[in-house]
């Protein structure tokens, strides 16, 4: 099942829901309705307080949505490509598919983000004082104070100095321009995002282990997803860094070993494990040599033992149309975002429609465990940035 629920597009960007985002509804609406509302206006109905609740958590994934908006329109305003933008229990992240292309260009892109908030935040604060309101509902006025008062405190946070919040985005784009490395401040915000994560987890437990307060453990969550953001930022960086402008055919395995789609796979296993067919994937070829598919020893494993003398490797085979393929001068940055997601973590490189390698994850590992790595050139492009928001 698909863990997300495409609402569409909003402005040119595909947006979409994740399943969490019902555990930060709930939180919010739980917040709210048992204890916020009722302690600053008695003498409601538990329903007045229950539906407030939740359209208060429905307006404020709004203003979560507005903010990744943001980021996405002025993105893509500045020449980098916007993937989509996911809700998630954390709040939103905007999938960036390369980065700016300058330190202005990414400060512009963070700076949005937190203004967008701040605004939202003064309009909620001008809705609540506007003289309207004062025949309303002091319940109602509550509530749009609340989203006034939240909104201000997520573009305060999120301008944090620290990656991968706006604020360190901020900062990589102020030590890119004054020091002209991007990877050396994409290490400095990242190594920012790590200690205010563990000061968050550390600040958090500490709340709930000497002060006896189970709220503490929202921030210790917090500061976990920062520590593995950051840190997961931290390696993209040192991926584009690698292998920025290295082409897939330095990374590859060439010529790989092949399968014919017609041979059975009784005749397959006999050759292994110390023949020929050692590995866990091979390329399937057709008669006339083109390439037809994948075989995995998984898909040879799920064939009963009986069935594998009169069952071909065509039949069990993963099809081409499955397969991420690529070209020798493809750019490896180009293609790690589509090896990453790929179900058999494999590409297949053809030159001309002519099988000539096979890159798996194990090949870029190697290339980025070696000491001087492959090349020092510029990226051409990026892996996918996702910008997420607490």
């Amino acid at each position: 099942m698909d863990e997300t629920l495409p609402l569409g597009r909003i402005a040119g960007v595909r947006v979409s829901l994740n399943w969490s985002v019902l555990v930060i509804v709930a939180l919010v609406t739980v917040a709210l309705a048992r204890s916020e509302f009722p302690a600053a206006h008695r003498g409601h109905s538990a329903l007045q307080y229950w539906v407030l609740a939740l359209l208060a958590a429905v307006v404020f994934l709004a203003s979560l949505l507005a903010h990744e908006l943001a980021h996405a329109v002025v993105a893509r305003r500045n020449g980098v490509q916007v993937d989509g933008i996911t809700l998630w229990m954390l709040g939103g992240a905007a999938r960036l598919h390369s980065e700016a292309p300058t330190p202005g260009a990414e400060l512009r892109i963070a700076a949005v983000g937190p203004l967008t908030s701040l605004l939202a935040g003064g309009v909620f604060a001008g809705i609540a004082a506007g003289p309207h309101m004062l025949h309303a509902s002091g319940l109602v006025v509550e509530a749009v104070v609340w989203l006034s008062a939240i909104n201000v405190l997520l573009a305060v946070f999120n301008a944090l100095p620290a990656a991968p919040l706006d604020g360190g985005r901020l900062l990589r784009a102020y030590l890119w321009h004054r020091t002209g490395d991007r990877l050396r401040a994409t290490r400095a915000a990242s190594a920012a995002g790590r200690g205010l994560g563990w000061f968050m987890v550390l600040s958090g437990f500490a709340a709930v282990w000497f002060g006896h307060n189970l709220s503490g453990l929202w921030p210790a969550l917090i500061g976990w997803f920062l520590i593995g953001a950051a840190t997961t930022e931290a390696r993209q960086a040192e991926l584009r860094g690698v292998l920025g402008g290295v082409p897939v055919r330095r990374v590859m395995t060439p010529n790989p070993v092949t399968v014919p789609d017609t041979m059975t796979l009784a005749e397959f296993l006999s050759q292994g494990p110390f023949g020929p067919y050692r590995h866990s994937a091979f390329p399937v070829l057709a008669a006339d040599g083109s390439l037809a598919g994948l075989l995995t020893v998984r898909r040879v494993e799920a064939t009963p033992a009986r069935a594998r003398a009169s069952t071909t490797v065509g039949e069990v085979m993963r099809p081409l149309a499955e397969i991420v393929t690529a070209a020798p001068e493809e750019p490896m940055l180009d293609l790690l975002p589509r090896l990453e997601v790929s179900p058999a973590r494999r590409a297949m490189v053809l030159d001309a429609g002519r099988l000539v390698g096979i890159l798996t994850v194990a090949d870029v590992t190697r290339a980025l465990a070696w000491p001087s790595g492959p090349a020092q050139t510029q990226p051409r492009s990026a892996a996918p940035q996702v910008t997420k928001k607490a």
